[in-house]
Order: C-alpha cells, then sequence, then structure tokens
C-alpha cells in the first residue's frame, strides 16, 4: 500500500509542476498580447503576469488535473480561469484578435522548447535530482505540445475557432463565430460522452485522440531534433 501511495505522490510530483506553468502561462499570454494591442482589461484585473496564482482554477487547474492523475488516466485535461479580454478595445479588433488568441498556444510551444534545452543540463544538477527533473521537463513537452494543439482545433471557443475567425471571409467566419454558444458543449461531447459511449459498444470513438496525436507526434519529434535530443 506504502509503495502505491509512493508512487502515486511520485507520478503527481513530477506532472503537477508542468501542468500548472503551462496552463497558466497560456492565459497570461493572451493577457500580455492584448496589453500590447491597446486592450487593458486583464491589466486592470492584475491577470497580465505570469504568476500561476492569478491564473489558477482551483477545479481546473489544481482538482481535476489530480484527480486524473491519480486514477491513472492517460488523458491529461485541465483549464485555468480565462483572461478577460475585450475585443473592441482592441487597435484593430479583427486582426489583433487573431495574435491574442495565438499568443497562448504559441507560449505553450515556447514552453515545450525551453523544456527540451533545459534537459540538456539536468546532468549539472545533484545525481539524486537528475530523474525527477528530467520527468518533469519531458513531461512539460508532452503537455504544452498537447494544450497547444488543442487549443488550435478551429472551434470557438478555443483558440484556434477565434484565429479562424479572424482569417476566413464573412460568409465562414459568422457561422463559425455563432458556434461559441456551443462550443463547449461539442467539446465535453468529444471527450467524455462520444468515447464513453463507444466503450459500451465496443468501438473505440476517442475522436480527440485521432486529431491531436498525429501533430503532437510531428511536434515532439520535430522539437526533439530542434534541441539535439535526435
Amino acid at each position: 500500500m506504502m509503495g502505491n501511495f509512493e508512487q502515486i505522490m511520485l507520478q503527481l510530483s513530477v506532472w503537477a509542476l508542468p501542468a500548472i506553468i503551462a496552463i497558466t502561462f497560456h492565459e497570461a499570454a493572451h493577457g500580455f498580447v492584448a496589453l500590447r494591442l491597446g486592450d487593458d482589461t486583464a491589466y486592470r484585473m492584475g491577470r497580465v503576469t505570469f504568476n500561476p496564482v492569478k491564473h489558477i482554477d482551483p477545479f481546473g487547474t489544481i482538482l481535476l488535473p489530480a484527480l486524473l492523475i491519480f486514477s491513472g488516466s492517460r488523458f491529461l485535461f485541465g483549464w485555468a480561469k480565462p483572461v478577460p479580454v475585450n475585443f473592441a478595445r482592441l487597435n484593430n479588433p479583427r486582426r489583433d484578435m487573431i495574435w491574442v488568441a495565438a499568443a497562448g498556444p504559441g507560449i505553450n510551444f515556447a514552453l515545450a522548447f525551453v523544456s527540451a534545452l533545459l534537459a540538456h543540463a539536468v546532468f549539472f544538477l545533484p545525481p539524486s535530482a537528475v530523474e525527477w527533473t528530467i520527468r518533469n521537463l519531458y513531461n512539460s513537452i508532452q503537455i504544452n505540445l498537447v494544450l497547444a494543439v488543442f487549443n488550435m482545433i478551429p472551434l470557438p471557443p478555443l483558440d484556434g475557432g477565434r484565429v479562424a475567425v479572424g482569417l476566413l471571409p464573412d460568409a465562414l467566419a459568422i457561422p463559425l463565430a455563432r458556434l461559441e454558444r456551443h462550443g463547449l458543449l461539442i467539446l465535453i461531447g468529444a471527450i467524455f460522452l462520444v468515447p464513453f459511449i463507444g466503450a459500451q459498444l465496443g468501438m473505440n470513438l476517442n475522436v480527440l485522440s485521432w486529431i491531436l496525436l498525429p501533430p503532437v507526434n510531428f511536434l515532439y519529434g520535430l522539437v526533439l531534433s530542434l534541441t539535439g535530443h535526435g
């Protein structure tokens, strides 16, 4: 029993830090870019900061990921408190909305890249800290790439949906923007309901894995290759 508990705590310790940083930095990046492009809404609310405490959602950032880790789930999911952005206050609302939305996935990709670079330096640490640190860094690469790709799915309210709305002609952008009110329900159905129904029918209907795994695997190999991990 003690061995199992220690294993669970070890798993929690090597996933918690990279998950919290990935999720909260994602939100902070939206606020920084919005401020630079004319909207100070997040700044006035104290949200333009990389201090994770300012962005943590008790359930989405801590409790839900911890429950998934403790349950042995292979799928890690979570969120931070959304950074408020008033798109109407941006210098060029339609164009700047694209940059604000893309900032979250962009910083996740940057964090994955930096984590891979830092992995080269772990052997300067005391031997007892090497394995724990390297597991944190490689988990950081995975979490950040999954978040980046997931958030670029072109469905509002995800960042990719807002990028698509900003890029598409009005004939396509307006109907896509109207999907935002149903976007969360669509995501919940794709993440939880459809796979559950598939399991009852003896079928693999994990739609999200079909969408995420090919680009995540490609980017994972690309990041390792670019940072000298072969």
